[in-house]
């Protein structure tokens, strides 16, 4: 069973090559992840290349999985809770900023509580609202209407 660390969503896929660590002594060191499946409640169950009976499974126990950063998702930084919370998002429409304060887990989408001019607006982190992270800056979002974002008709902002 595996979890994600760092309120990362779970990364583990089909094909990933992986590191166990700390790695034993002896043995590959890498592995390919055969076959991985989940219940969206208590991690993934994960099959591993090399590890092919009870006793090879039990060494896991407590180790941690590395996957290099190239074999790791393009969108990564959306889901990065450590690295979002205190950055900002600009609205594209109208320029206004505000920090995010919390980034929280969907079954189907991540969403990005942020603070605007003393209101929390929940963002969904979905293509059309935000289609990337730069590196530094704000980060740049397309609210839709009706999230009671600053400013919109039907807001008291």
């Amino acid at each position: 069973m595996t979890e994600p660390v760092h309120g990362l969503p779970s990364l583990v896929t089909k094909g990933l090559r992986v590191a166990v660590l700390p790695p034993e002594l002896t043995g590959d060191r890498w592995h390919e992840v055969r076959a991985c499946s989940s219940d969206d409640r208590s991690g993934q169950l994960v099959s591993l290349s090399g590890v092919d009976d009870l006793a090879s499974a039990e060494r896991l126990v407590g180790r941690v999985l590395l996957a290099r950063e190239k074999d790791l998702p393009a969108d990564l930084a959306l889901h990065d809770a450590e690295r979002l919370v205190g950055r900002l998002v600009r609205n594209v429409a109208d320029g206004l900023e505000g920090p995010i304060v919390e980034v929280m887990r969907g079954p189907a989408n991540d969403v990005w509580a942020v603070e605007v001019r003393g209101r929390e607006v929940l963002l969904p982190v979905v293509d059309d609202v935000v289609r990337e992270v730069p590196e530094t800056g704000p980060v740049p979002v397309r609210v839709p209407r009706g999230l009671g974002w600053p400013g919109e008709e039907g807001s008291d902002a």
